[in-house]
């Protein structure tokens, strides 16, 4: 009897959990649902002042090069057809694959696109185009200087002092990760960059995001080979950062993306896949959100998707101006789905 009763009790917590869950997710949609492309993956979303602009890679499949970047926007309460506005054209001869494109919006000023383009992620440069009508029309391409690649997969951050600091981070080989950032004050038009924080060997990382804390400190979260997400902090606006150390959220090697919300709670979406799940879920299933009052201890408040085995990645995630979440990620390498959360 006390036995039974016991499984009422879990089973009904539960039920309590998951209505909560549900209850935050207030719109879930793709952002298509025809494309002239079979793949896609690697999702980024920003809001500008005529609403959402979302854009991610697309083609035949990831590295095919036939891969270009493709841009949609919310016009109206709906999205708009995927229109492809970046490719990886050289010549009449030679083309390559784009790869991670990442949103911008400057403050009062012009969207930014950057990119990736090249055969593989050890050979790729960076790439960007700007918008001056909100994503409805690009630049022509500019390509970034040798050694700067742009925010690799998370969205940068502007500092006080006016610094648009860029997560980044460079794959040397599949066993050596490392992170560091690139610093530009114009938008692009100049650049520096730091050396690695880390040394590829005892953790191997890249893709941070960048949190702020009220403390004046900084927080990236990691994407790692290491069976968590691994985080460290700065104190003098990103120049120096503590080592790399894992937080108490698992990582099945798959990107991350994490935003601080205007009352200073952090959010991070990620895939709760552990070593021990893996059997179950696969690498990239399912995928949740978590918050945290200080970036140290985490709370799931929803699950985006448990399908076992499919693949549900790449979050993007920003708080827009009236206080809404927004996500992006890959389904299935199918399509994009968006998805609004209210806390």
């Amino acid at each position: 009897m006390n036995r039974q009763f016991s499984k009422i009790c879990i089973l009904f917590s539960y039920l309590i959990q998951f209505n909560s869950f549900s209850q935050k997710v207030v719109l879930s949609e793709f952002i298509y649902e025809n494309a002239p492309f079979p793949a896609c993956h690697a999702s980024t979303i920003a809001e500008t002042k005529s609403g959402l602009v979302t854009s991610w890679f697309g083609g035949t499949y990831e590295r095919h090069k036939d891969v270009g970047i493709w841009v949609s926007k919310m016009i109206d309460g709906k999205w708009s057809s995927p229109v492809e506005v970046a490719n990886g054209i050289q010549n009449e001869k030679l083309r390559y694959p784009c790869w991670n494109p990442v949103l911008y919006q400057v403050p009062n000023g012009e969207l930014i696109l950057f990119y990736k383009v090249g055969p593989s992620p050890q050979e790729w440069w960076g790439m960007l185009k700007r918008s001056f009508d909100e994503g409805k029309t690009w630049s022509e391409a500019e390509k970034l200087p040798d050694g700067i690649l742009g925010p690799i997969k998370n969205k940068p951050v502007l500092l006080s002092d006016g610094t648009l600091l860029c997560p980044t981070s460079i794959e040397y080989s599949d066993k050596d990760w490392r992170v560091y950032f690139e610093i530009t004050k114009d938008f692009g038009r100049t650049w520096q960059k730091t050396e690695p924080i880390n040394d590829g060997k005892e953790f191997s990382a890249i893709q941070p995001s960048v949190l702020f804390h009220k403390d004046g400190r900084l927080q990236i979260l990691c994407r790692s080979k290491n069976g968590f997400v691994l985080e460290a902090f700065s104190s003098d606006n990103g120049k120096i950062w503590t080592p790399l150390n894992p937080i108490s959220l698992p990582n099945p090697n798959s990107g991350t993306d994490a935003v601080t919300l205007k009352d200073g709670r952090q959010v991070l979406v990620y895939n709760h896949v552990t070593k021990e799940s893996l059997e179950w879920g696969g690498k990239r299933s399912p995928l949740n959100v978590a918050i945290s009052d200080d970036g140290i201890i985490w709370k799931e408040i929803a699950v985006l998707e448990n399908e076992p085995k499919a693949e549900f990645s790449y979050p993007a995630v920003i708080q827009t101006e009236n206080g809404d979440i927004h996500i992006t990620y890959t389904w299935k390498r199918k399509r994009i789905r968006h998805v609004l959360i209210k806390i």
